[in-house]
């Protein structure tokens, strides 16, 4: 029987996002819900799976990986595309990888997030609730601030960068945009000002990314622009962690010079000691901007029917290395 291993169940959230009985009575099937601590970990693991199904980045399979696994036939990828994936690498071992869509949550869900955590630092939502748990109440809760009449400096204006801009001019807000391709046209036609990147990390009161990871975008936020931030001001991070230089940012937040609101890293899961987790003025979230039921439907649903659909010999939704 054919086996299918169902990976980066990080949440326990693959079962009741799908219908697995028409796969169940065709193939048998693994649920992994812990992170692989290291590529052979995930060599040993997977080498007697036919069929692998992923949750977007969460474990990379890079050529060396991939060539570990003999009886491999089927990646399944949720999402459209997947920067931690080899695809040249499947085509040479014959290996054949699927896509999915993104659910109701694909231009908001991320988005929502960031409006929300920037809410929670501003008011020092954490602080607040710790207190409460632990049997206090105002004490060591500093003052926050309204966000109305403040300004947020967007790097980079897509579906999300343009979600979470309307959601903070509905709040009140000033709202500055840049990015290395944007234009002033583009961000008048989203109804916000386009700024040189420096103005904006001057001027901002919160600034919050929502940039793809590239090459060219890497470190996009580096030790200068952090010290360009105004002192206090909040900088949030649901896009991806490698945009930021991850050791300034410690840096400048244990300093106090800002307040980093934090939901990607440059290593997932983030290790148990690492300093991020000591650091103070960090409010930090497990990179769970696209989780929720909405997308995951839509990525297990689909990868479901592209799994039965590659055992009956007619693949659909094919990804192919450019």
């Amino acid at each position: 029987m054919t086996k299918i291993a169902v990976i980066d169940d990080w949440q326990g959230a693959a079962r009741e996002s799908a219908d697995w009985a028409p796969l169940k009575a065709r193939a048998e099937i693994t649920f992994f819900d812990q992170a692989f601590a290291t590529e052979d970990a995930a060599a040993k693991a997977l080498a007697d799976f036919d069929i692998v199904m992923t949750m977007r980045e969460r474990t990379p399979f890079p050529a060396s990986l991939i060539g570990r696994l003999p009886k491999l036939r089927l990646l399944s990828i949720t999402g459209p595309r997947n920067m931690s994936v080899d695809l040249h690498a499947l085509k040479e071992r014959g290996i054949a990888a699927t896509k999915t869509g993104f659910g109701d949550g694909a231009d908001t869900a991320a988005a929502e997030l960031a409006l929300g955590m920037m809410l929670a630092a501003a008011r020092h939502v954490p602080v607040g609730d710790m207190n409460m748990h632990a049997g206090k109440f105002q004490g060591g809760v500093p003052l926050g601030f309204v966000v109305r009449n403040k300004t947020v400096g967007l790097i980079g204006l897509g579906r999300l960068g343009t979600a979470m801009a309307k959601y903070c001019k509905a709040l009140g807000m000033n709202v500055l945009a840049w990015s290395p391709n944007l234009t002033e046209e583009r961000a008048n036609a989203a109804g916000v000002t386009f700024a040189a990147k420096d103005d904006l990390l001057v001027r901002s009161d919160v600034i919050s990314i929502h940039m793809v990871l590239a090459p060219a975008t890497r470190g996009i936020i580096g030790r200068r622009d952090l010290e360009l931030m105004k002192q206090g001001a909040i900088l949030i991070n649901t896009s991806r962690g490698p945009l930021v230089d991850e050791a300034a940012l410690i840096e400048f937040a244990d300093a106090g010079k800002i307040v980093a609101a934090i939901d990607v890293y440059d290593v997932e899961p983030v290790p148990s000691d690492h300093p991020l987790r000591s650091a103070k003025n960090m409010l930090l979230l497990p990179h769970i901007g696209f989780c929720v039921r909405e997308n995951f439907s839509t990525f297990y649903g689909e990868s479901v029917e592209n799994v039965l659909a590659f055992l009956d010999g007619a693949p659909i939704r094919l990804l192919e290395a450019s």
